[in-house]
């Protein structure tokens, strides 16, 4: 909206001017015109791919996949690898290849279950490469009991009659038929349990929803879609990744598994788990995921969804973030349905920017429904036969094979019984949980207590690596910011413009007041945050508060800000309307379905899985004000600090963190005993998932410490952090007058 246009709705809604009413930007009843007011992002949406420009870029761009995929996983860092205390027993004897039960722990206490297969008689012949052969892993996706599930006769013979499948066996089991013919391949094959199926049973259900009995506070107590799962970024998404993970630890510890030949594929969630492992793996140098990669719907289940997952990033840049390694992919007459228009253009141009046109493919089959049927694994054996150099004649086909159920596949029984009792459901969710955060814990404290210059640069790779993605921005570029003023008015030795800063990149406007001394301006800008918004900086009215007075005697300049849901924000009806559930149901785009409280489709990843938390829209703000101030060619700011008392601290102390020391020269941070780990729950205007995970407010002062900061908090003033600040030349220290710590 225009200067000119706002002025005139002005005159048109208020019996006075805009500057009797001192500190408005926007008429009553107009909130701001930002993009952030508008339904959230949700895994039905829009997601195409982020192009890049080069192939440098690209490293740059798949560094930031990467991570984002392990911090929304809980693996940033990795948890400890703990023995996998494997068991592989029960052989059965196919002629040209067997099949083995498997368990290891993957987590202590926690089993990941699953079948072997080898090759045997003459397909031993086959894929061997200096005494070694190729490995596969192959994720289950949501087919209920895929290991050893199978379909009808009748549901198989219909699969033949349209083309799907060859043989009954392959029909009735598309999942043994892929595992039987990769190891006819020459190719040993681990075909794992998703959580919840077959033989990985600790968590009777595959997925749950939030649940009183997951709530607790204290360690041990609480699990999965709880407060303290989603601020420490515990979810059965990360699990079932790290259970991904772990069993490409189990494949390439085997005899005789070639580590330069390593595949994973599924489908349907089962290629989810395929794109995760393959970009955070780079053991894993082949990636065949099916029916899931597209540009619109990301993934249903909560298995396939995680805090921060696609934010600025979809299903496409997933995948991509292999490349330059072998990538192939099919579409069926689903979501991917469009993936030879939407998605296939962008990899095929990016796998021939990074110089390895020959390592991608796609398959668009969609006359088929949803599936991993023969045809989609013949595409698949192919890619096999030339990435792994298996010199079989192509096309490489299918034969029948012995259809194996439960009895043969399950892995437990009188030898290795099956888990029971506390190993079992929500006790053993709690203790998993509880070890991992313990883990996590020994982790990051190590981090945020650096005695070396060395040692401070791994806390800010892991630390700071992980609060740009929970921040998810940093300074806007000089492009992206302007400001709109809409009023201005003389006071008492100052001047008050009020207007918008905003972020056109992003379509955000923040409502902002500027007080400008009429005397002599030093260029110091104090940017003062505030609970109230702008409103804090003045005690009633017009008259500003007594440091701002002090501060605009000295030459000093103040800028208040009505952050993201703060003061002008709340004359928005969509905010109102989400105010206080930060909209808790998103997963259907119809919002006026009714979910039972206890439905895995409120489980906040599907909020914050697509969308930025609201204390990070408002670090976004104050950093889009901070571009402001740095760039703008009307106001000649030579110095700029950050005011933040009492409720605001914990902004200061993420904006400056990400921000650093050149850019803010000081800051006044007063956290007043703020900790994330105290918030009530996920739907706090002030939660930021991960936040416990990653030391909480300590880390963010932590990453401060190189910097001249006054902080108004005893309990996290500590020697080691002071001590920090001297090695690193900052100096963090209490201050009790804030405009001469200001003038220093």
């Amino acid at each position: 909206m225009t200067l000119m246009i706002r002025l005139i709705l002005v005159g048109l809604l208020l019996p006075s001017p805009l500057w009797a009413q001192g500190l408005s930007a926007l008429p009553d009843g107009m909130a701001p015109n930002d993009s952030r007011l508008e339904a959230p992002v949700t895994l039905h949406d829009y997601h195409p791919f982020r192009p890049v420009a080069s192939k440098e870029e690209w490293r740059g761009r798949q560094e930031e996949i990467v991570r984002r995929i392990a911090v929304s996983c809980g693996l940033w860092p990795q948890p400890t690898k703990t023995p996998l205390n494997a068991v592989i027993h029960k052989k059965i004897d196919q002629g040209d290849y067997t099949v083995e039960a498997v368990l290891f722990e993957s987590m202590p206490g926690h089993y990941v279950t699953g079948s072997l297969y080898r090759p045997a008689g003459e397909s031993l012949k086959i894929g061997v490469k200096n005494g070694n052969r190729p490995g596969v892993l192959c994720a289950h996706g949501h087919w209920h009991d895929a290991r050893y599930a199978h379909k009808s006769d009748d549901h198989a013979k219909r699969e033949i009659a349209i083309g799907a499948e060859r043989f009954l066996n392959g029909g009735k089991s598309v999942h043994q038929a892929r595992c039987v013919q990769l190891a006819r391949m020459g190719c040993v094959v681990f075909f794992y349990d998703m959580l919840g199926n077959a033989d990985s049973m600790q968590f009777p259900e595959h997925r749950r929803g939030p649940r009183p009995e997951t709530n607790g506070e204290k360690m041990g107590e609480w699990g999965f879609v709880s407060k303290n799962a989603s601020a420490r970024l515990q979810t059965n998404f990360g699990l079932q990744t790290w259970n991904s993970i772990r069993s490409l630890d189990f494949v390439l510890g085997l005899d005789g598994v070639d580590p330069e030949r390593i595949l994973v594929t599924g489908a349907s969630g089962g290629a989810t788990q395929t794109m995760m492992v393959s970009a955070l793996d780079e053991r894993v140098k082949a990636a065949f995921p099916c029916v899931m990669v597209s540009t619109a719907m990301q993934g249903g289940c909560t298995c396939e969804n995680g805090h921060y997952l696609r934010i600025g990033q979809g299903n496409v840049d997933i995948a991509a973030a292999v490349a330059p390694r072998p990538l192939g992919l099919t579409a069926a007459d689903d979501w991917t349905i469009e993936l030879k228009e939407k998605g296939h253009p962008d990899l095929k141009k990016l796998y021939e920017m990074v110089g390895a046109p020959r390592n991608y493919e796609a398959h668009f089959d969609v006359h088929y429904k949803h599936n991993y049927n023969h045809v989609s694994r013949t595409h698949l054996y192919q890619f096999v036969n030339r990435h792994f150099a298996l010199g079989l004649k192509s096309p490489v086909l299918e034969r029948d094979f012995e259809l194996l159920g439960q009895k043969e596949l399950s892995v437990f029984n009188e030898v290795h019984p099956k888990p029971l009792g506390k190993q079992v459901g929500l006790p053993h969710e709690k203790a998993l949980n509880e070890w991992w955060a313990e883990d996590s814990d020994r982790q990051i404290q190590a981090l945020l207590t650096p005695k070396t210059s060395e040692q401070f640069a791994k806390t800010r790779e892991v630390v700071g690596g992980a609060l740009k993605v929970m921040i998810g921005r940093g300074l806007p570029s000089v492009g992206e910011v302007n400001f709109e003023l809409v009023g201005k008015e003389t006071r008492d030795g100052f001047m008050e413009l009020s207007g918008l800063v905003q972020n056109t990149e992003h379509g955000e406007e923040i409502p902002a007041s500027f007080l400008y001394p009429l005397g002599s301006w030093s260029g110091h800008l104090v940017i003062w945050l505030s609970p109230e918004g702008k409103k804090g900086m003045f005690q009633s009215g017009d008259k500003p508060i007594n440091e701002v007075r002090r501060l605009l005697k000295q030459g000093v300049a103040v800028m208040g800000l009505d952050l993201f849901a703060q003061g002008e924000f709340l004359k928005s009806a969509a905010l109102a309307k989400s105010r206080g559930k930060n909209a808790d149901v998103i997963y259907s785009k119809n919002q006026n379905v009714k979910l039972p409280t206890d439905s895995w489709q409120r489980s906040p990843v599907y909020y914050y899985g697509y969308n930025h938390s609201t204390f990070a829209r408002r670090v976004h703000d104050v950093l889009t004000a901070v571009a402001f101030a740095q760039h703008s060619e009307n106001y000649d700011v030579k110095k700029l600090s950050l005011v933040a008392p009492k409720g605001a601290g914990h902004w200061a102390a993420a904006v400056r963190a990400v921000v650093g020391g050149e850019v803010i020269q000081k800051a006044w941070i007063d956290t007043s005993g703020f900790r994330f780990a105290n918030l009530k729950n996920h739907w706090d205007a002030n939660f930021l998932p991960g936040a416990v995970k990653y030391g909480d407010i300590a880390a963010l002062l932590t990453l401060n410490a190189p910097f001249d900061t006054a902080l108004l908090d005893e309990e996290l003033l500590t020697e080691s952090l002071k001590k920090l600040a001297a090695k690193t030349g900052g100096k963090v220290s209490p201050r009790k007058d804030l405009v001469a710590y200001f003038l220093r």
